[in-house]
């Protein structure tokens, strides 16, 4: 008696080889990575601290000492750049984390539960984008005071009914399918219906429009410390930065060019990961 026939094993692809078949994610994710490190290990790869004034050395342009130049109050701009980066991350994460969890269980209670709950949510939602994006965030913040505080605040009380429709049209859709409807039959509670079934099969669209979010959030960070109601000078942050060397746009250039460019880097990183993401989730945008 001849055994069956076995398929032939594939051999598992190396770390390294899948991500040479997607070079996208491989680009994506290491240019968020060099980003994190620079951020993590700003106080060992900074040449200079980045708040130190010197009035002997202002306006420098890009040398071997002082690789991007120093700006108009003689700080070192390549320091500042890379101190620049923990802000701007962190800007560009918490701003995005908050609204992702409020409207994840905004939306997922609501397409759950429908009916009146999910009218309620709906009218909430259409009084919030009644407003401009921008307009609305500002007003929080001038009520709140300037800082990252407000900003997070108001990231939080505007940006969550994104993540709260999609959630909500994908609770919608799987609350009918085989498999929720045999969870309900076999008595299981709602709680564990909702985020132990449903949530884990809908976050593939909130997971990669989290990606671009972080792109606009970190320019929605940039341009709120640009107007001077985000970090406050001292502090190395590039939309500050930006603010700062615009009246020197003639003589010192390299004032706004650095941060403008980090900004524009670590935007089209977050991109590339989130185009990736949706390849590789089969998400369509």
């Amino acid at each position: 008696m001849t055994r069956p026939a076995h398929p032939p094993l594939r051999p598992r692809l190396s770390l390294g080889l899948r991500f040479a078949r997607r070079p996208m994610l491989a680009t994506g994710l290491c240019i968020l990575g060099a980003f994190v490190l620079m951020a993590v290990f700003a106080p060992v790869v900074a040449p200079y601290d980045p708040i130190l004034q010197n009035g002997d050395i202002t306006l420098l342009p890009p040398s071997l000492a002082h690789p991007f130049g120093t700006d108009n109050f003689g700080r070192d701009l390549l320091s500042r750049v890379i101190w620049g980066a923990r802000i701007d991350l962190q800007i560009a994460v918490i701003g995005v984390v908050f609204p992702f969890l409020i409207g994840t269980v905004a939306g997922t209670v609501a397409g759950f539960f429908g009916g009146w709950v999910d009218a309620s949510l709906m009218r909430l939602i259409d009084v919030v984008l009644a407003f401009p994006f921008l307009v609305l965030m500002l007003s929080i913040i001038t009520i709140l005071g300037p800082g990252l505080g407000s900003f997070y605040i108001a990231m939080a009380l505007v940006g969550w009914v994104s993540y709260a429709r999609l959630i909500r049209a994908q609770i919608l859709v799987l609350k009918t399918q085989d498999f929720a409807v045999a969870a309900q039959s076999l008595g299981f509670s709602r709680l564990r219906i909702m985020f132990r079934h449903l949530l884990p099969n809908a976050l593939a669209g909130s997971l990669v429009f989290v990606m671009s979010d972080a792109v606009l959030v970190l320019l929605n960070g940039a341009s709120i410390s640009y107007l001077g109601l985000g970090v406050q000078p001292p502090l190395a942050e590039w939309g500050v930065m930006v603010f700062e060397g615009q009246g020197f746009l003639n003589q010192a250039w390299w004032i706004t060019l650095f941060p403008g460019l980090a900004i524009v880097v670590l935007a089209f990183g977050f991109s590339l990961t989130g185009d990736a993401l949706a390849d590789l989730l089969g998400v369509k945008e």
